[in-house]
């Protein structure tokens, strides 16, 4: 029997009404039994700035301690101007540091993103990959998950419409889970 997993669900956007947050209401029921999918919410940290390392702000330490907590982490995010929302990277960054003791080290990760357009994120999700791959993040290679045309991906009661999506999501978090469990074992057997 597979042990729980906890996965901290990082969304991009702050907006409560936001496909993200619609995306994180249907995640777990398409997720296997064993993740436990537990948002972190990114919103309230100041921008990170090294200067606040001697005396940190509270947020940025509780936010580091639940990220260590986690067995892997889970990015649903939309595409601002061809990239990464600034909450999310200032969150990538306050997770990242002090030098050497990123919270983030190791962390399979998995990447949602989603836009209004025919890419679907294209740009952010793979900024994204650029930056997990400098903190040693083993990042979810396929299938890739990019949401194009998010206005129409909601029903009027803010679950997802399209049975095809449903079905896309429930396998590429199957996958997702195959790949916490081997990155798990690759650590288990890998001295850091």
């Amino acid at each position: 029997m597979t042990p729980p997993r906890r996965v901290g669900l990082l969304l991009g956007s702050l907006r409560k009404a936001s496909v993200g947050y619609a995306l994180a209401r249907a995640l777990p029921g398409l997720a296997p039994a064993h993740l436990v999918l537990e948002p972190i919410p990114i919103g309230g940290m100041p921008f990170y700035n090294e200067d606040d390392e001697d005396q940190p702000p509270v947020s940025w330490l509780a936010f580091r301690e639940r990220i260590r907590a986690c067995d892997a982490v889970l990015f649903v995010t939309p595409e601002y101007n061809r990239s990464v929302p600034a909450a999310l990277k200032n969150a990538i960054d306050v997770g990242s540091r002090p030098k050497g003791l990123s919270a983030w080290d190791g962390k399979p990760a998995a990447i949602i993103t989603y836009s209004p357009g025919s890419l679907g994120g294209y740009a952010c999700n793979h900024h994204l990959r650029q930056s997990f791959a400098c903190l040693n993040m083993p990042t979810l290679a396929t299938p890739e998950i990019y949401l194009s045309g998010c206005a129409k991906l909601l029903d009027t009661d803010g679950a997802i419409a399209n049975a095809e999506t449903r079905a896309f999501l429930a396998g590429a978090m199957s996958r997702f889970a195959q790949w916490i469990e081997a990155n798990a074992s690759a650590r288990s057997t890998t001295h850091w």
